[in-house]
């Protein structure tokens, strides 16, 4: 067992990686009531290309949603989401562009619910009957999100983003694409991907992680599979697809993503991820100057909302907002950015912010969701989140600085807009 430890924050992981692969990790959380776990699996959405030994196969968009969805119905008739709420426990699953995660939180009947999850998670039924009844279900989620205004907004920022990368698709796929999806195809991305190597578990609480890791064992099946699936990547120019997308909408206040495209070669991940989230802030934070003014003249009404998000082949940042006059806001914004680019950061404010959100990332560790879901997205990503502890503390207003002006170049910028209809 390998324990890794951030003597900064006094908090601790410990890793087991089995003989078959599968990794197993716990973060114990002394007196704390509530248990977390999370069973992942690195596979999400845009992996709908792939090699298996000389064979490429290609499935429908929005597979992996549909195989989490369906994942749940058992053979003996019963659905494990309804067992487990039975047992008290706040359980759910997701799909990510990524990977597809099941997890639970609960304070009483870990031990029964763990069972449950790892027993329909190692144990897929799909039948013609059950899979068909599905369409119509996930049919109707894709319908509703096209009805939706924020996603209507973030998916034309991906596609004006990204030229030829599937994070331009839907996570759910489309309306024809799932059409196209049997129980064959199901069973198939199940065999290659939910495979040991290829998954991992996180348990965050009062554990004992020797005794919560032979639980674990005991209930895991003498699999024999192996990783032989090889995801195949699309090929993404470095450029942005288009500068900007508009549509219209039944909406009350119009709508706008400011995006730039980033470069993910995979080095210093971590420490730029920092450093764009300090950027961030420091050009429309809440605390900004630019918030402020543009709050008190009423050209805006909530908070911007900002994201950096990276992975395989690709990383982009995000600023979201409402405004009566888009336009005008638009332009305050990159103004302020341009500005702060050109001029340099101001050290105080620097200072202060990349303080700020090392609290926020700190007081993440309180909470055992928050714990969990941050090992598991980071672990598929090859990454120890203890090294963000690391980089706040070292990361300079000067590096900083220059991240801002690679990202922020005009080259990389593209604007989704929601107006009002007519």
């Amino acid at each position: 067992m390998q324990i890794i430890e951030d003597n900064l924050i006094k908090e601790k992981v410990y890793i087991e990686k089995l003989e078959n692969g599968m990794t197993l990790m716990c973060i114990p959380k002394r007196k704390a009531l509530k248990k977390y776990m999370i069973c992942g699996v690195n596979y999400g959405s845009i992996d709908y290309k792939f090699k298996v030994d000389d064979e490429t196969i290609e499935v429908p968009e929005g597979v992996a949603h549909y195989l989490e969805h369906k994942m749940f119905e058992q053979e003996n008739g019963r659905n494990s989401l309804d067992v487990l709420s039975s047992l008290g426990v706040n359980a759910n699953a997701y799909t990510t562009n990524d990977h597809t995660a099941y997890l639970f939180e609960c304070t009483d009947n870990f031990d029964e619910a763990l069972n449950e999850l790892l027993d329909y998670v190692q144990n897929p039924y799909f039948t013609d009957e059950n899979v068909e009844k599905e369409k119509g279900i996930i049919r109707q989620e894709i319908q509703m999100y096209e009805d939706e205004p924020d996603w209507k907004l973030y998916m034309n920022a991906m596609r004006a983003l990204y030229k030829n990368h599937p994070i331009r698709i839907d996570i759910a796929g489309t309306v024809d694409s799932i059409l196209k999806i049997d129980k064959d195809i199901l069973y198939k991305c199940y065999d290659n991907f939910y495979v040991p190597e290829n998954m991992a578990i996180v348990v965050a609480g009062d554990f004992n992680p020797d005794e919560i890791f032979d639980n674990i064992k005991s209930k895991l099946k003498d699999s024999k599979k192996v990783m032989k699936a090889k995801k195949i990547e699309e090929i993404e120019p470095e450029e942005i697809n288009v500068e900007k997308i508009e549509d219209k909408m039944d909406i009350s206040t119009p709508m706008f993503i400011i995006g730039f495209k980033d470069k993910n070669d995979g080095k210093e991940r971590v420490k730029r991820h920092l450093a764009i989230e300090i950027l961030l802030e420091l050009a429309v934070g809440s605390s900004s100057e630019l918030y402020k003014e543009l709050y008190e003249k009423g050209l805006i009404y909530s908070e911007f909302s900002t994201s950096y998000e990276f992975s395989r082949n690709f990383a982009h940042c995000l600023i979201q907002g409402q405004a009566k006059d888009v336009d005008t806001v638009i332009a305050k914004i990159t103004e302020k950015i341009d500005k702060m680019i050109e001029e340099g950061i101001n050290e105080e404010e620097f200072e202060r912010i990349r303080r700020k959100i090392y609290g926020l990332y700190v007081r993440d560790f309180d909470s055992v969701q928050n714990v969990a879901t941050t090992f598991i997205t980071n672990y598929f990503k090859d990454i120890n989140p203890f090294e963000y502890i690391e980089e706040y503390l070292t990361i300079s207003k000067e590096y900083v600085e220059g991240v801002g002006k690679e990202i922020f170049a005009k080259k990389n910028m593209i604007l989704s807009i929601i107006n009002l209809k007519d």
